[in-house]
């Protein structure tokens, strides 16, 4: 049976394209038949109770002994939670989560189920990573049935299973990583970890379009997804919640990587903005909220006659269609012809970000590199952007203009309706309100 590892349609034959998701190259062959029922849980009868007679405590989380990682995951390793850590190759998902286990493994004992690498690499990447703790248990299977037995015998404070895509058991005929065997093997996982009150954390793949690989209805299964992001060839990583049952979405650390490990970045706007360059036309400073915290990024756009007629738009960082988009907002409300130009954006630092409240700096910058005029170098901007070029309250306006205005920049332009609201103002910056965008630009460039 050919069996479709998107959205698990089957078929009898091959065909180049799913029928029920319409993806392409998706059905691969799967043994079907002879497979018996997963043997669930023993669980205890017993009666529903009350809201108010269930308690937690808070101090049950387990910290991970990074600021910056506990605050994405909301507090640290909630009890029976389930994460699903995924990223590209090579951007280092196993050594975050070794760095990790290494800390938690301090006075608890832990069990880390590694199938793509053998003991003796696990080792090597502790030793570099200076994690000597004896309680801090390898284990290289692959058989979901052995590494719960491992559990039972070992009952862990967390697990790790790196990765969930080489993870398979023996109730099923289908080959590690298919549609099947990832969801059953969550599925185990998932309930072990509930009925044990156990943290499990599972590395995953993904694909070329950079979803995690397998089901979709594995992110659904899990408490926590995370994403490891970043350039293998670059230095600064970022680690987004995608989904939180137990905290803020959307929440971000920046993480260094060293040759001991990653690092926390303690101000990483400060981080973001070590190298920006003054005085130069297309530059700018957006504020956007990500998660609880908000985060200073430099927005650079650039402008070049186009060689065949047919202008470009390319963006890094941001929407390539929100960018369309407010360029021909732009063409509209200063009466720049875009039509015979390439435009290239670009946000700094490698961070993908999709904030509406970066409308407003984006079409700053974009202006600044077509009119050759540099912005103010002590200049902070957020705001949305409409199609009739007004410019609409994105909220949190106190927080940004603190955040701004605590890396040093005196000026910030934001709009009308967040400045009307805002309540008890921060000092040494000046807020600049606007309701249209050719206001904003006749202030800014005139």
């Amino acid at each position: 049976m050919f069996v479709c590892q998107s959205c698990g349609t089957q078929s009898p034959k091959w065909m180049g394209r799913c029928s029920g998701c319409g993806e392409w190259n998706t059905l691969v062959e799967e043994v079907s038949g002879g497979e018996e029922p997963r043997p669930g849980l023993p669980r205890k009868a017993g009666r529903a109770t009350p809201l108010p007679e269930v308690s937690f405590d808070e101090g049950a989380r387990l910290f991970t002994g990074m600021a910056e990682v506990d605050r994405v995951l909301g507090g640290g390793l909630f009890p029976g939670g389930v994460t699903l850590l995924g990223g590209d190759p090579g951007v280092g998902k196993s050594t975050l989560l070794l760095q990790l286990f290494g800390h938690l493994a301090r006075g608890r004992t832990l069990l880390y189920a590694s199938g793509e690498e053998s003991l003796a690499q696990v080792a090597a990447r502790a030793g570099r990573l200076g994690i000597e703790s004896s309680t801090l248990n390898l284990y290289a299977e692959t058989s979901l049935e052995a590494i719960l037995g491992e559990v039972e015998r070992l009952a862990p404070a967390a697990l790790a299973v790196d990765s969930i895509q080489t993870a398979g058991t023996s109730a099923l005929s289908a080959t590690p990583g298919s549609l099947s065997q990832v969801r059953e093997c969550s599925a185990r996982l998932i309930e072990v970890a509930k009925g044990r009150g156990m943290p499990v954390v599972m590395v995953g793949h993904i694909t070329k379009d950079g979803m995690i690989a397998g089901p979709k209805a594995l992110e659904h299964m899990v408490d926590t997804v995370l994403y490891l992001e970043g350039d293998k060839y670059r230095h600064l990583k970022v680690l987004r919640a995608q989904k939180n049952r137990f905290g803020a979405t959307s929440e971000l650390a920046l993480l260094d990587m060293t040759g001991e490990g990653l690092k926390e970045v303690e101000n990483p706007s400060a981080a973001l903005l070590a190298d920006r360059p003054l005085h130069v036309p297309g530059s700018i400073i957006g504020v956007a909220v990500q998660g609880t915290r908000p985060l200073l990024f430099e927005i650079q756009a650039l402008t070049s006659p186009s060689a065949f007629g047919l202008a470009k738009r390319m963006s890094l960082g941001l929407d390539r269609n929100r960018v369309q988009l407010l360029t021909a907002v732009l063409e509209r409300a200063a009466r720049m012809t875009m039509g015979d130009r390439d435009l290239f954006v670009n946000v700094v630092g490698g961070v993908e970000l999709d904030e509406p409240a970066l409308d407003l700096p984006l079409c700053m910058a974009v202006a600044s590199a077509y009119r050759g005029e540099a912005l103010p170098s002590e200049l902070a901007a957020f705001g949305e952007v409409g199609l009739a070029g007004e410019i609409r309250g994105v909220g949190s306006a106190r927080a940004r203009a603190v955040e701004a205005a605590a890396l040093g920049f005196t000026r910030c332009l934001l709009p009308a309706s967040d400045h009307k609201r805002l309540e008890n103002p921060p000092r040494g910056i000046t807020l600049h309100p606007v309701t249209r965008l050719d206001e904003a630009l006749a202030l800014l460039l005139p």
